[in-house]
């Protein structure tokens, strides 16, 4: 029997990412920030892990960032991941001051430490998945 080239999706109830994958049905890429202590938190949790505050509101991100690190994955052992290789995975950094781990939709060769990305989104029946492609020019 042939598996399903699905994507594995969170299963909810999650208390502390659910709002922030009910959002990407929305294709809005959200983080948080503490009314405490004014830092940036990501990813989504129900505490800040800066001060302890449980002061949390969510902001949504304008999809802008710059690729601080990355590697290509050659090969996987889950089918849909297996399917797509090689993929570019990444660390970006985006401009309101959040890392987040991802994908980046562009051949590997094409893709640099430094570069600038915006974001983009993978549909799927219960969420979308937010991934980043390279700016042109």
């Amino acid at each position: 029997m042939t598996e399903p080239l699905e994507r594995p999706v969170p299963l909810f109830p999650e208390p502390d990412t659910e709002p922030f994958w009910t959002a990407t049905r929305l294709q809005e890429l959200r983080y948080q920030r503490c009314d405490n202590c004014g830092r940036t938190v990501f990813y989504p949790r129900g505490r800040c892990p800066h001060c302890g505050s449980d002061r949390l509101r969510w902001l949504t991100s304008g999809g802008r960032g710059t690729i601080y690190t990355f590697t290509v994955i050659r090969r996987h052992s889950h089918p849909f991941f297996r399917a797509r290789t090689p993929y570019v995975l990444a660390y970006v950094d985006l401009d309101e001051g959040f890392r987040i781990l991802t994908e980046v939709a562009a051949d590997p060769d094409r893709v640099a430490i430094g570069q600038r990305v915006t974001l983009c989104w993978e549909d799927h029946e219960t969420i979308s998945v937010p991934m980043f492609r390279p700016d042109s020019g």
